[in-house]
């Protein structure tokens, strides 16, 4: 049945479309925004808008006021940045305010979103699903390892507070709205652009950003209390999705293949550039150290539980890179 239900992050990638799908599903929709974040994912939208943060308890208890239902979608998506604290502060003490402010509130359901992040593929002999949770101590990098400590969190809290959570583990969202862009939103500007001639071995698993919102909404309205689901599409190598991109924007598809190991002292000047520009640099060492695993997941759970489904990821990047051409990025 249609209800009221707060969406924190909407003015951000995946929220933006979690907040749409919710409209699309006869929802009465509220989103959290911070005052300094970009309003153009949210224009002509009939959607009421609350100004405030998600690490402050007062704007959470506003927020939250009269809603039955909340999607956390509000997270700090990077891979580095100049303090990495700052992450690890967004990721776990703003969904540890959240989820104390909703439990105040007494909604009737949370859908938490987490990330494939929190998955172990180290050691996986294929596709990986809900039963290789990581661990934060042998987790690589600093965004990983902040959501990995933040789904713990939600966890406990189902376990002890009551909270009337369910947990959904996106992969790599792609397609349109990519407004930041998020670090594959930049590998898909920088390779239609022809910047990128070369790649490592490699892979990841790519899915229609509006596939993964329409999950977030079936786990909502199906979900089982206190389960994770993963909200995938397809398992991809770079090499071939470079080529995907190539092909859609008629440029040759690059063959060279890289080994890591020389690509280390590039990330290491790349990041200390960047502790000087603020700006995140294209390559890091946590990237590289990722990137010796094909990060690769298996969505049959949310398939046969929540009535799942996501297209093949082409149309993610014909949509992505439509997108991003009418928005100036590819100029």
């Amino acid at each position: 049945m249609p209800s009221r239900v707060l969406v924190t992050g909407a003015s951000g990638f995946v929220g933006s479309a979690v907040a749409r799908t919710a409209l699309a599903r006869g929802h009465e929709v509220r989103l959290l925004v911070r005052g300094t974040s970009p309003r153009a994912n949210l224009a002509d939208l009939p959607v009421e808008v609350v100004e405030g943060d998600m690490r402050d308890a007062d704007s959470m208890r506003r927020a939250l006021t009269g809603m039955d239902a909340l999607l956390h979608v509000a997270a700090d998506y990077r891979l580095w940045a100049k303090d990495p604290n700052d992450i690890m502060r967004a990721n776990i003490d703003g969904t540890r305010t959240v989820m104390e402010a909703a439990l105040r509130a007494g909604v009737e359901r949370v859908v938490y979103t987490s990330s494939v992040a929190t998955l172990r593929v180290h050691d996986a002999t294929g596709p990986v699903d809900e039963t290789s949770p990581n661990e934060e101590a042998t987790t690589i990098g600093v965004y990983k390892r902040s959501k990995v400590a933040a789904e713990r969190l939600v966890e406990r809290m189902i376990a002890n507070d009551g909270l009337p959570a369910v947990i959904v583990n996106p992969s790599t969202p792609i397609g349109p709205r990519d407004i930041k862009p998020t670090p594959t939103g930049r590998i898909i500007v920088e390779a239609a652009q022809g910047k990128i001639p070369a790649f490592v071995d490699t892979g990841l698993n790519l899915v229609h950003v509006d596939d993964c919102a329409e999950g977030h909404l079936l786990a909502l309205e199906r979900g089982r209390v206190g389960e994770r689901y993963i909200l995938g599409g397809d398992d991809v190598l770079l090499r071939d999705m470079l080529a995907s991109i190539a092909g859609m924007v008629g440029r040759k598809a690059p063959k060279v293949a890289l080994p890591r190991w020389p690509l280390y002292p590039l990330a290491m000047a790349a990041q200390g550039v960047a502790r000087f520009t603020g700006k995140e640099p294209f390559v890091t060492v946590d990237g590289l150290k990722m990137s010796r695993y094909h990060m690769f997941f298996s969505s049959e759970k949310a398939k046969r539980e929540l009535g799942y489904a996501a297209r093949a990821y082409p149309e993610g990047l014909r949509d992505a890179l439509t997108w991003f051409g009418s928005a100036g990025y590819l100029s």
